[in-house]
């Protein structure tokens, strides 16, 4: 097997742990602005949002980092990621010119690396995982 089917997968996976968990450590270091930006958005019960969605990066990026249900936490961050871009990012609803351009940005940012996560729903963790070493995971090669 060639560095891109061995190395590249498993390195894809721990960028996009870094992604998820710098934005966990900045939500933990800055709960209540968060919310606060949140509740602006009208999203109900934000705190109980943050909390929800702090245990799905978690969990996501566990099964990422270990190869483990890799399927199942790539799906579970793509949802979040989606639902965030869409209700917390809605550039289309921005009058200024300047804070639309940033906001699509971040929309499309977001949209970039939830087309990463289903690769890897669609593909798997690859070869360095807990998925393939046989008899569970759910998340490892296709027969």
């Amino acid at each position: 097997m060639s560095f891109s089917e061995t190395i590249s997968p498993f390195l894809g996976r721990c960028i996009l742990i870094w992604f998820y968990m710098t934005g966990a450590m900045d939500i933990l270091a800055n709960w209540h602005q968060i919310a606060i930006l949140i509740e602006a958005k009208h999203v109900p019960l934000a705190p109980l949002a943050l909390l929800v969605a702090l245990i799905v990066i978690f969990m996501g990026c566990l099964s990422l980092l270990f190869g483990y249900h890799t399927r199942h936490g790539a799906l579970m961050l793509f949802v979040l990621t989606v639902s965030a871009a869409v209700v917390l990012h809605d550039y289309w609803n921005v009058d200024d010119p300047a804070r639309r351009i940033a906001e699509f940005g971040i929309f499309a940012r977001d949209w970039a690396i939830a087309g990463g996560l289903l690769l890897m729903v669609g593909m798997g963790p690859g070869p360095f995982a807990m998925d393939n070493r046989g008899g569970g995971g759910g998340g490892g090669k296709r027969r």
